[in-house]
């Protein structure tokens, strides 16, 4: 009879540690999935639209079940159907990430009109329902867009009805969107505008994002948790010690 007490317990094969490692990448893989589909998903602001609210360079989290699923919540907007599952109506002066009708790539702006809203921009004065909403001049600014153009602006605390407040910067009450026709808003449609008033193509072009319907919303932005100077790429890590916006990160986007 052989002696088999003191053999050493046979390693795994190279085939099998393969396959565990290609089901721990597929695992990961999935979660991340998951996670960006059904619960938060980045996004970076390319443009000034937003500023000073969201700088360029800036990166945040939208919430994805904030308001439920609606097409464009999943990759590539691949599963067609209309509505949202799980719905719930998002409130006026939440910064909404959204498809806007005409366009392929996601926007984000500020929801300021709800569907069966007036919206009029008189002299640079938003006005809903026939009301202008308060502003109060806070200071002045300069404003670069991505292009490197900087200008001067009026930055202004505003108020909306539901008692939300945020700035808004002006270039001047005088620019190509600061005296428009009335807007009435669909019913099951949003109105969005960008906080860098003169600075935004929004629901006022409605050649180019006019009224979202509630099945385009994607998510409610949240939390800042990067930014970088000049629309750096975050992998460019040696750019990270004159760039990095530390004091940015981790915050809430709103005011």
């Amino acid at each position: 009879m052989s002696d088999t007490s003191n053999k050493a317990p046979k390693g795994k094969s190279g085939k099998s540690e393969l396959r565990e490692t290609i089901v721990v990448i597929i695992q990961a893989l999935l979660i991340a999935l998951v996670f960006r589909t059904f619960l938060y998903q980045p996004f970076s602001i390319p443009t000034a639209s937003m500023q000073s609210t969201l700088l360029i360079g800036d990166y945040v989290l939208a919430n994805k079940f904030a308001w439920g699923f609606g097409r464009y919540s999943f990759p590539l907007g691949l599963i067609p159907f209309n509505g949202r599952i799980f719905e719930r109506e998002p409130n006026r002066g939440d910064i909404v990430v959204f498809r806007p009708v005409p366009q392929r790539d996601p926007y984000i702006k500020r929801l300021v009109g709800m569907p069966g809203d007036r919206i009029q921009v008189t002299g640079g004065v938003l006005h809903i329902n026939g009301e202008p909403v308060k502003r109060e001049e806070i200071g002045k600014a300069t404003d670069t867009d991505s292009y490197g153009v900087s200008v001067q602006v009026t930055v202004y605390r505003e108020t909306l009805p539901n008692g939300v407040t945020h700035t808004i910067q002006e270039i001047s009450d005088d620019m190509p969107l600061d005296n428009t026709s009335e807007y009435v808003v669909p019913a099951g449609h949003y109105f969005m505008m960008g906080d860098n008033r003169d600075r935004s193509a929004d629901s006022r072009v409605l050649s180019q994002v006019g009224y979202v319907p509630a099945g385009n919303l994607i998510g409610k932005a949240e939390a800042r948790f990067f930014s970088i100077a000049d629309n750096i790429p975050p992998w460019q890590l040696w750019q990270w010690p004159a760039n990095v916006r530390w004091d940015r990160m981790f915050q809430s986007v709103y005011q």
